[in-house]
């Protein structure tokens, strides 16, 4: 189904499986492509841990490719890509590890004039343990030409894949011989293969392998020939086979060797000499074995000598008895040297610690004797000789010193890499730091001893501080160095590794170091915050904007962000009102708990934003937004590692505007008195959800200038609240507010008397519901509506003269209202007594109904004011215990109602004004100087006490100058 010309990408069919420790290839080709022969590569893979996340591993064309992880490994070339064409490429991991499992992806760059096709592909590769096992026990075997030879060898595995095995043997001729030819195998595919060299014997069926049990492999050679001395060997392969049904070798395993010599029939004394190891460093154990063939050997007897560059060193005789040459003597008795008779046929010859002296030419020589006792020898055969090389100990120790982290933020891990290589000894490793622009002794960090032994320097062995710090030996000849957690910038400078490598009572020593940056946490760490609007209406929303920045990734570190508050006017200090921490929990202040139920936190990247709904005045003042970032896993140690505050924003809550308009049109009414009458307020604009509360005025005649008096205020809810003057059940009953229509409120006044005149007008207030409750938008006052009575024609004779009196605070006093003249029949009366006070105000005090009912506008004044005979038309008014408020201007209005017919309302038909009494209060007397004042006695000594005084004095006088005399 492709066309010409479409990319194609291929690779390796997965999943695969391969061992820990194992070099791994994965190939990848391309076809269908436009543009050069030589095509790029890109290999990435896909962790476990974060499937979605590609890290990058090796390029052919860009060397800056790899994420920092495997850096140390593609410049070491532990990975590397081999192209095989153009066109394909193979993967190399020389040593896989556990953390190379992963789906991996291999990219091909586009070179083509359009997209068409595919670019990558995809494969899964799974790390497994390494299970095999093989091994052999070394032998040194003597057999004669034609003798039968069998050897044992031990393989198992557990592997939980299906996997299969093959087992072989080999042989190395030679000592020192490095080409090993194959003698036998038994192929995974449970085939039988000899080797070239055996393949007569095998196919006679002297050369055979057997297997016994699960795990024993047995090889059989029916009759041994001169060719088969030297050294024997097993090797065991781990076979899987892959997706695309071939089989790999995901493991070898060989075992120790086993060294056979073989005695020629056709003479009658034969000797050879084999050595495990010919190549060997000082220090190394050399053991060399000579092997005597000789017909009926176990009843002849042999004289050996041990023969190095010609030179005896030592020699058995046929007793078994070792005699050491004299410059062999003290090695010898200090265990460096040992040779013996092994049996009658194989003599032993061991030097421990070989040195540079016993490099050369090894002989054995063989002398045969008559009898144990007699040392003339009927035959001598000298071996051929076998050369050894002893080199010098040369320490091959290469090490590279590296880090995964060479800039980190404080409280991030540094990790430290040391890779020693050519080490064939066991090693120590040192870790030391030398901190920036501090010169002076470096600073020991921790070692690990030859025996794995760790030891922490004295800076670094409190795990609270920098956490538990790690030396372990990651893989093959690399040690690892984990700081878990950074400090400051102390930390960074220059981090050395010292690895020694001891051998045989010596030591040398490689260094080896890398630089490391800690950047301090403040560094560059700001933040801002910004808000759309500065001025939001009541309910409606509002968001504030935290951008922070810093000098490093915020993302990769943990962060807390608190919101704070100052309420307006400002109390002085800030309220937290939230703060979101590191692990995503959410803590509200208790200082405004309000907010929580309306205040949104949403993050997108380094932007923190908070959302206020439904704004209302208590939101409005200033706010801020603090940033805490801290170091990666130290948390619980309390403090953050950096703080930054941002600038501060205020926001103003304000109420709608309002729109709110009243009818300011004048207008008068006149009414004959005892008729009922409506004042209206008219509405002409206001917002639709609005509500009123209307409250209604009179500025009563003459007083033009006179406060106004509060009748009564129906709020938005329909709440009345009656005025002072007019909060008499009397009152309440006749002045009613009412809600004609949506716009339109009346104040209706119920059997209006000439009291009620003046001018009367309504204020207006506009209330809204805004998100926590009503608010005040505005206000407006109506146009003033005058209410006049139609007086009748009729008069009432009131006295009209006014008087000026006064009283003492504390007794009683009387004020005239007298009614003159006739009345007319059926007529009722009813009287008013007002006072008026300097604020120029008049107040009612008392009020007689026709009824005879007595109303107290001021139910204070109940039990001090009396009528004296208001049925004889006196209606004087007595105030009792006058107070020194009870001061001012005082006058009596008298009115004549008369029915009109049965059942009829009363109407007025007379009505009369008296004149002003002026009452001035006398505070009260002193009470001891009226006593005084008022007792005769006491005045008439106090008359006379100057003259009495003045007696005394000449009397005194005299006295004295008749006594002088004398």
């Amino acid at each position: 189904g492709l066309s010409t010309g479409q990319r194609v990408v291929t690779v390796q069919k997965g999943p695969l499986y391969r061992v820990r420790g194992s070099h791994v290839t994965l190939w990848c080709k391309v076809s269908g492509y436009q543009g050069p022969a030589e095509q790029n590569f890109q290999w990435s893979i896909y962790l476990p841990s974060a499937p979605e996340r590609e890290v990058q591993i090796v390029s052919t064309v860009d060397p800056s490719f790899p994420y920092a992880i495997y850096t140390q490994r593609v410049r070491s070339r532990g990975i590397y890509v081999e192209r095989v064409q153009g066109d394909a490429v193979l993967l190399h991991i020389t040593e896989l590890q556990d953390r190379d499992a992963g789906e991996y992806e291999c990219h091909t760059p586009n070179t083509d004039e359009r997209y068409f096709g595919s670019y990558s592909a995809k494969t899964n590769l799974s790390v497994i343990a390494d299970t095999l096992s093989a091994s052999m026990v070394p032998q040194v075997l003597t057999h004669a030409e034609g003798d039968a030879v069998e050897l044992t060898c031990e393989v198992s595995k557990a592997t939980a894949q299906h996997t299969h095995l093959s087992v072989g043997w080999y042989h190395l001729q030679g000592a020192g011989e490095s080409h090993a030819e194959e003698v036998l195998t038994l192929s995974k595919d449970f085939v039988l293969r000899p080797g070239p060299s055996y393949m007569q014997r095998f196919l006679a069926g002297d050369v055979r392998l057997n297997k016994v049990g699960n795990t024993t492999y047995k090889l059989y050679i029916g009759g041994a020939e001169p060719s088969d001395r030297g050294q024997l060997y097993c090797e065991a392969a781990e076979w899987i086979e892959d997706p695309d049904e071939t089989w790999k070798d995901i493991s070898r395993k060989q075992t120790g060797r086993t060294s056979l010599a073989v005695i020629s029939q056709g003479r009658d004394l034969s000797v050879d000499i084999a050595a495990a190891e010919t190549s060997l460093s000082e220090g190394d154990t050399l053991q060399l074995n000579c092997m005597v063939g000789a017909q009926k050997s176990s009843s002849r007897h042999f004289l050996v000598l041990w023969l190095l560059n010609g030179m005896e060193v030592a020699r058995v005789d046929p007793h078994g008895v070792l005699i050491w040459e004299e410059e062999y003597e003290e090695r010898a008795k200090l265990g460096q040297l040992r040779a013996f008779k092994q049996s009658n046929m194989v003599y032993v010859l061991t030097i421990y610690e070989v040195g540079l002296k016993d490099n050369g030419t090894y002989h054995c020589s063989v002398s045969e004797v008559k009898a144990s006792g007699d040392f003339h020898s009927i035959q001598t055969n000298l071996s051929s000789g076998i050369q050894v090389n002893v080199k010098p100990i040369e320490s091959r120790m290469r090490l590279s010193v590296s880090t995964s982290t060479p800039q980190v933020m404080a409280g991030d891990a540094l990790i430290l890499l040391c890779k020693v290589q050519g080490a064939t000894s066991p090693v120590s490793v040192q870790w030391w730091h030398l901190p920036p622009q501090h010169p002076g002794p470096r600073v020991l960090v921790a070692t690990m001893e030859r025996d794995g032994t760790l030891s922490l320097g004295s800076a670094y062995g409190d795990g609270r501080t920098r956490g538990s710090l790690r030396l372990e030996k990651a893989s093959s000849g690399i040690f690892t160095l984990v700081i878990p957690n950074t400090l400051d910038e102390g930390d960074s400078g220059r981090y050395g590794c010292e690895v020694t490598e001891w051998s045989r009572g010596q030591s040398w020593t490689e260094e080896g170091e890398t630089a490391v940056t800690v950047s301090s946490m403040g560094l560059g760490l700001h933040a801002t915050l910004r808000s759309r609007i500065a001025t939001v209406t009541y309910g409606q929303s509002f968001e504030l904007i935290c951008q922070v920045s810093a000098s490093y990734t915020l993302e990769e570190v943990p962060v807390s962000v608190g919101w704070l508050f100052q309420p307006s006017p400002p109390t002085g200090h800030y309220h937290e009102l939230v703060r979101v921490l590191p692990s995503g929990t959410v803590a509200w202040g208790a200082a405004q708990p309000h907010f929580q139920g309306k205040a949104q936190l949403t993050k997108a990247a380094t932007s923190f934003r908070l959302r206020i709904h439904n704004a209302v005045a208590a939101e409005e003042g200033t706010y801020q937004c603090e940033v805490e970032v801290w170091r990666r896993n130290t948390l619980t140690l309390g403090q953050p590692a950096a703080t930054a505050r941002s600038n501060a924003v205020g926001i103003n809550v304000v109420l709608p505007e309002s729109k709110l308009q009243v009818s300011t049109k004048e207008s008068s009414v006149e009414i004959a008195g005892g008729a009922d009458t409506a004042i209206e307020c008219r509405i002409v604009f206001a917002q639709n959800n609005s509500q009123f509360s209307i409250t209604w005025y009179l500025l009563p005649h003459p007083q033009a200038d006179a406060t106004p008096l509060k009748i009564v205020r129906a709020n938005y809810s329909s709440i009345l609240e009656y005025g002072a003057e007019f909060s008499s059940p009397a009152q309440k009953s006749r002045f009613l507010s009412q809600r004609v229509s949506s716009n339109v409120f009346w104040l209706r006044i119920l059997s209006a008397n000439p009291r009620d005149q003046g001018r009367y007008y309504c204020v207006v207030e506009e209330w809204l519901w805004l998100a926590d409750g009503w608010y005040k938008l505005g206000e407006g006052a109506s146009g003033k509506t005058t209410l006049d009575f139609k007086l009748p024609e009729r008069e009432l004779h009131l006295e009209k003269t006014n008087r000026n009196i006064s009283a003492r605070e504390g007794e009683e006093v009387t004020l005239h209202c007298l009614l003159r003249g006739a009345r007319l029949p059926a007529a009722c009366l009813s009287a008013t007594w007002f006072r008026g006070e300097e604020s120029g105000r008049t107040r009612p005090l008392l009020t007689l109904h026709c009824d005879g009912a007595i109303e107290y506008p001021q139910e204070s004044l109940a039990g001090r004011l009396h009528l004296r005979r208001p049925a004889a038309g006196d209606f004087s008014l007595t105030l009792h215990s006058v107070e020194k408020g009870d001061a001012g201007v005082y006058h009596c209005q008298v009115q004549e109602w008369q029915q009109q017919s049965e059942g009829k309302d009363w109407a007025l038909q007379a009505l009369a004004r008296s004149g002003y009494t002026r009452l001035t209060t006398i505070p009260p007397e002193s009470t001891v100087f009226s006593r005084i004042c008022s007792s005769p006695p006491l005045l008439n000594f106090i008359l006379y006490l100057p003259l009495v005084l003045i007696l005394l004095l000449a009397l005194a006088g005299f006295c004295w100058y008749f006594k002088f005399r004398k």
